[in-house]
């Protein structure tokens, strides 16, 4: 299924153009347009999922064993040091289009990116809490 107002759906399905690095019948793998550092690419199902809760499990399999192998390759030929594999969902996790994908990141020495979070405290007790709610 396809969205007809999905700008990743039209360049997954090859309708707008895009520098396309990898294809086969249920992903495209395109260059970002407005790159983090030198190389960082974008995982588009064909499909339109919004987001990781929308993505049926074999898709989710697929798409991560696909983000393994171009990594692999991305990292040998473009000489990372490092690699992100990034996936938002949400506009406050960042999403900024509603259409999933996982974001592809080189990293390289002194590249100027800082893909981090402030790490926070938490108590035992809170981490207990946390625990129960989520698994009860």
């Amino acid at each position: 299924m396809r969205k007809e107002d999905c700008i990743f759906c039209k360049i997954a399905n090859g309708e707008i153009p895009s520098k396309t690095l990898y294809e086969d019948e249920q992903f495209r793998v395109i260059l970002d347009i407005s790159p983090a550092t030198k190389g960082h690419a974008l995982i588009l199902p064909k499909e339109h999922y919004a987001n990781i809760y929308e993505l049926p499990e074999e898709k989710a399999v697929g798409a991560i064993l696909l983000a393994k192998k171009m990594m692999a390759e991305m990292s040998e030929k473009l000489k990372a040091d490092g690699f992100n594999l990034v996936q938002n969902n949400g506009e406050t996790a960042g999403q900024t289009v509603m259409h999933f994908h996982f974001h592809l990141i080189p990293r390289y020495q002194e590249d100027g990116q800082h893909i981090m979070w402030k790490p926070g405290t938490v108590t035992q007790d809170e981490l207990e809490g946390i625990k129960n709610l989520i698994t009860e």
